[in-house]
C-alpha cells in the first residue's frame, strides 16, 4: 500500500510518498481503508521538527520512513476478535498514528461511526481538530453557559470548532484573526471579531472568562492581563516554539489561571457527540481546500502559509 512518508526535518522536500507494508490488527481494533484525511498542526510541527522534543517521537536525529498524518475517514475492510460493535462495510472516522496511508489500523475506541450524509473529505476534518476544541473547552476550560470566551487563532482548525462549539454551549464568543478571515469567523457564530492586525486585543478593556490560545505566539503575562478575576487560560499551540512550550508548562504549574498544555483525548463518546452535533446542524466542518493523495506536501505547506480558514483535507481513496 501506499502512506506518506518523512526521511528528514525542515520542509516538505523531505515529505513523500512510498509503498510501505500493511498494517495488521489486534483483537481491539479496526482495518480501515482510508478515504480522506486531514492535516493538522501537529504534521506541520513534525515536518519541521520543532518543538524539538517532537524528533524524539518521529525519529532522532532524523527520521526514517516515518509516516505522517493523524485523521482518518473510510470503510472497516476488517475488524479485530475483540471488536463487538463494528463489522466490514462500516463508514467510519476516527484518528489515528500514521493516518495519512490508503490502509490504517486502528483501536476501536478511537472510532465512530461517520455522520450519515456527511462526505468522507468533511468527515476527515473533525477528529483531532474538534476533539481539540471540545475538550480545551469543555474540559480543561471548564467553560459554563452565559461565560465571554475569546478565541485566538479562530479562523484555524481547532478555532473554528471552537467558534462553534462554544456557541453550542451557550457562550459569548470573540474570534480573534487577521482582516482577510474576519467575515469567515463572523459567519462561523463569532459575536464579536477582533482583527488583531490593527487592534492589540491584551491591552482591550474587555475581559474574558475563557481564553483559548491555538496562536502560541503571544506572552502568557500579556494574555493573563484580559482574564477576569476567575477566568482561565487555556494554551493550544507550539508555533512559539519550544520556549512558549516550556512557558505553558510552567504556567501551568504554579498559576491557577492557566491550564497545562494538553493532548486531544480519542474517544467513541466524544467522537459520537460531535457526530450528533454535526446531524443537527450545530456544528459544520469547514473545509479550507482537497489535495490529491499524492500532494499531501502541498496541503502541509498550505496549513503552513496562514492562509487556511477552516481545515486542509486530503483525499485518499
Amino acid at each position: 500500500m501506499k502512506a506518506i512518508v518523512q526521511n528528514g526535518y525542515g520542509t516538505t522536500e523531505h515529505v513523500s510518498v512510498k509503498e510501505v507494508e500493511r498494517p495488521r490488527i489486534d483483537d481491539d481494533q479496526v482495518l480501515v481503508n482510508v478515504r480522506a484525511s486531514s492535516v493538522n498542526a501537529g504534521d506541520l510541527f513534525t515536518v519541521k521538527g520543532s518543538p524539538y522534543m517532537i524528533r524524539f517521537s518521529a525519529g532522532f536525529p532524523k527520521p526514517k520512513d516515518f509516516i505522517l498524518g493523524w485523521d482518518v475517514a473510510g470503510v472497516v475492510e476488517e475488524v479485530g476478535a475483540g471488536v463487538d460493535d463494528l463489522q466490514a462495510g462500516d463508514e467510519v472516522f476516527g484518528s489515528c498514528e500514521s493516518a495519512f496511508a490508503e490502509v490504517v489500523a486502528i483501536k476501536q475506541r478511537a472510532l465512530a461511526r461517520k455522520p450519515a450524509g456527511l462526505t468522507f473529505e468533511a468527515a476527515a476534518a473533525v477528529p483531532t481538530a474538534a476533539l481539540t476544541a471540545l475538550q480545551q473547552l469543555r474540559d480543561s476550560g471548564g467553560l459554563q453557559e452565559g461565560e465571554r470566551v475569546l478565541v485566538l487563532g479562530a479562523a484555524g482548525g481547532v478555532g473554528s470548532f471552537a467558534v462553534q462549539l462554544a456557541k453550542y454551549f451557550g457562550a459569548s464568543v470573540t474570534g480573534l484573526c487577521r482582516t482577510d478571515k474576519v467575515d469567515f469567523v463572523r459567519s462561523i457564530g463569532a459575536d464579536h471579531v477582533i482583527d488583531y492586525t490593527a487592534e492589540d486585543f491584551t491591552r482591550s478593556q474587555e475581559r474574558y472568562d475563557l481564553v483559548l490560545d491555538n496562536i502560541g505566539r503571544v506572552p502568557f503575562s500579556r494574555m493573563k492581563r484580559v482574564l477576569t478575576p476567575t477566568g482561565r487560560l487555556v494554551p493550544n499551540s507550539g508555533h512559539g516554539g519550544m520556549s512558549h512550550v516550556i512557558s505553558g508548562m510552567l504556567h501551568g504549574m504554579f498559576s491557577k489561571k492557566v491550564t497545562g498544555m494538553k493532548i486531544a483525548s480519542l474517544n467513541r463518546d466524544d467522537l459520537d457527540l460531535l457526530a450528533g452535533l454535526i446531524q443537527k446542524g450545530d456544528i459544520t466542518p469547514i473545509i479550507d481546500q482537497v489535495f490529491l493523495f499524492e500532494e499531501t506536501a502541498r496541503a502541509i505547506d498550505r496549513l503552513d502559509g496562514g492562509d487556511v480558514k477552516g481545515k486542509v483535507v486530503v483525499a485518499v481513496s
